[in-house]
């Protein structure tokens, strides 16, 4: 295995350049840095990134734990924050918690473990206090996203309020007043701020929301569809709109549109937040309240890094405004 010795051999320079080199601690000319880097290349040489580490007291590395990474409004958050990471020179740990506290839990404790510089979060539903306390004992720095909650850390999400207002705007000046808002497990603090949103922007309007056009509490695709269909079943004045407050509610919410025969939107206009991947093959197009998901992923490396470069920071707290795009389901 070659040494850094080998690499200062062959360049002709001393092993304290090399290092200066590789670990960016003093400037070095370019053309020498270049014989650095050759060399390194010609031996095959790697540092040792674990003692590097233990001297530095960092690891390079960030855990970042979702409820599932493969929805698409989270999988562009990944990808937002394995982007900046990689900007940082920073490695990104990745875990999933399929929405369950006990998972959850795990997968922190496996990162902490792993000793990463820090963590991002956004929270499974139910996920307990006692998690975060856990992370303060390790003190690591900390930064919520999308699901943001009233405790004094870092955190970055969306402007949930605006959006669904100018929704419910955009459907009542077209006449509908009777909207089923599909507002899945109100556990999560996104969906529970859509749903507060949308009875101030219906009261705003004077329009009573009644029990029989909220669909709550289902958590899969299957169950919102069966709620769904119960409820357009039902209601003695079926709905004429459907605001889904998320991509699995809105799938579930679909289907059982379509086993009720209704068309979208000549029978029943239809808007959801986050949306599908390749939706502009969807017929009719779908209006959709895109978040700036990777953005989101963005912000929060950078918040981090703050907390990491400046511990005793004032606690930030960031809201990014999504973009709706209206299209003829709610025409």
């Amino acid at each position: 295995m070659a040494t850094i010795v080998d690499v200062a051999s062959l360049a002709g320079v001393s092993t304290s350049t090399v290092s200066h080199v590789l670990n960016d601690t003093r400037h070095v000319e370019p053309e020498t840095k270049a014989r650095v880097m050759s060399a390194v290349q010609t031996t095959g040489y790697r540092r040792d990134a674990l003692a590097r580490s233990m001297r530095r007291a960092r690891t390079d590395s960030i855990g970042l734990v979702v409820s599932d990474a493969g929805e698409p409004a989270f999988a562009d958050m990944v990808h937002g924050v394995e982007e900046a990471a990689a900007q940082h020179g920073l490695s990104l740990l990745l875990a999933n918690s399929a929405e369950d506290p006990a998972r959850e839990r795990s997968a922190v404790e496996a990162l902490l473990d792993r000793r990463v510089d820090g963590l991002i979060i956004a929270r499974a539903a139910g996920s307990a206090d006692g998690l975060l306390e856990r992370i303060r004992e390790e003190k690591k720095p900390l930064i919520l996203l999308d699901r943001l909650a009233d405790l004094d850390v870092d955190q970055v999400g969306v402007n949930n309020h605006s959006a669904m207002a100018a929704l419910v705007e955009h459907l009542t000046v077209r006449g509908h007043q009777r909207i089923l808002l599909v507002s899945g497990d109100l556990r999560v603090s996104s969906l529970r701020e859509r749903y507060d949103s949308f009875h101030v922007a219906m009261l705003a309007r004077g329009i009573k929301v009644t029990a029989g056009l909220l669909c709550e509490g289902t958590v899969t695709t299957a169950a919102t569809f069966d709620s769904v269909r119960t409820l357009l079943r039902s209601s003695p004045e079926r709905p004429t709109a459907i605001l889904a407050c998320s991509t699995l509610l809105a799938a579930g919410a679909l289907r059982a549109v379509q086993h009720e025969g209704l068309r979208v939107p000549e029978t029943m206009a239809f808007a959801t937040f986050d949306g599908f991947t390749y939706s502009d093959l969807f017929e009719p197009q779908i209006t959709t309240v895109r978040q700036p998901a990777f953005h989101l992923g963005e912000s929060a490396v950078r918040l981090l890094m703050r907390r990491l470069e400046t511990p005793s920071a004032p606690t930030k707290i960031l809201r990014l405004d999504s973009e709706i795009e209206f299209r003829r389901s709610t025409e």
